[in-house]
């Protein structure tokens, strides 16, 4: 191929002309991190790991990808990048992530880190912790817990079929032992009441009428797992708060990612008896991301 061809017109090329090219034509369509897309994406079609391909690009090796024109195409649409590779990075775990469930974010990571820290707390301290995820969608929290505290008992619930069945998928893969049940958040566990050391939840929050900044999520993401309901977006996440105060045995931990505006609400949704300790923490840019509190 020869240095004017497009990657939309041509087979094949080196693999530094290829990305480069692909990346020029994600900037174009406003794509947030173009040539690491066209990496990722080149990388998922020759089958090789990203670093190989930085590998291949040094030695102007040529290459003759099959898809690759059409992810980018793709992509060029907002295509999520994690629906056209299938896979989606989360802590130490690669989930497969498609059509009909959230893609996991990685200020989802904070969050999970918290009930990671406190089961693996308990762990040390000679317990065997029972964390429940409430609102699980691809099963990422839950099975960051199961995976990096495998002393920990962990449960999950998710309400939409879709979603369930990819974190079945996932659960299957990297933590078979996990209880992955199909159910509303708000009633799961009744088994469980008062016996629970962690909940953690990631749960719909977004508030009506509100339309996620990033392309990808407004067109992609089911609208289940984005929007919270009530004026402010937080109903959904004042019944996780109840199920939790349910599930919790004295001195448990709670923590519940919410959208930075949210910061207030979300504190408000822990006042009362039930609770102590309440606090809000920051993710890695610096934006309120989740609360915690522990039952009183």
């Amino acid at each position: 191929m020869s240095d004017d061809d497009t990657v939309t017109t041509a087979p094949g090329g080196t693999v530094r002309a290829l990305v480069e090219r692909a990346a020029a034509q994600l900037a174009a369509a406003g794509v947030p991190s173009p040539r690491t897309d066209a990496e990722v994406l080149l990388a998922h079609d020759l089958g090789v790991d990203r670093s190989r391909l930085g590998v291949l690009a040094a030695l102007g090796s040529a290459v003759a990808p099959v898809r690759f024109a059409d992810l980018v195409a793709q992509r060029v649409q907002r295509v999520p990048l994690q629906h056209l590779t299938g896979r989606a990075p989360f802590r130490s775990l690669e989930l497969a992530v498609g059509p009909g469930v959230f893609v996991p974010r990685p200020e989802t990571e904070v969050v999970a880190r918290f009930a990671v820290d406190e089961a693996a707390r308990l762990v040390a301290a000679g317990g065997r912790p029972v964390v429940v995820d409430l609102c699980t969608g691809s099963g990422a929290i839950a099975l960051a817990v199961a995976v990096e505290v495998p002393a920990a008992r962990v449960h999950a619930v998710e309400l939409d079929p879709m979603a369930h069945a990819w974190a079945r998928r996932n659960a299957d893969e990297l933590a078979p032992a996990l209880d992955l049940r199909l159910g509303d958040a708000t009633s799961a566990f009744e088994d469980l009441d008062g016996t629970v050391d962690v909940v953690v939840s990631n749960p719909p929050y977004v508030p009506p009428g509100a339309v996620p900044q990033e392309v990808e999520v407004a067109r992609h993401d089911p609208e289940a797992a984005l929007y919270g309901g009530g004026d402010d977006g937080l109903e959904v996440p004042r019944r996780v708060v109840a199920a939790a105060a349910r599930l919790l045995r004295p001195g448990g931990f709670v923590v519940v990612e919410h959208a930075e505006v949210q910061e207030h609400g979300a504190r408000r949704m822990f006042t009362g008896p039930a609770w102590r300790d309440v606090a809000g923490h920051r993710d890695l840019t610096g934006r309120p991301r989740c609360t915690s509190a522990r039952r009183a």
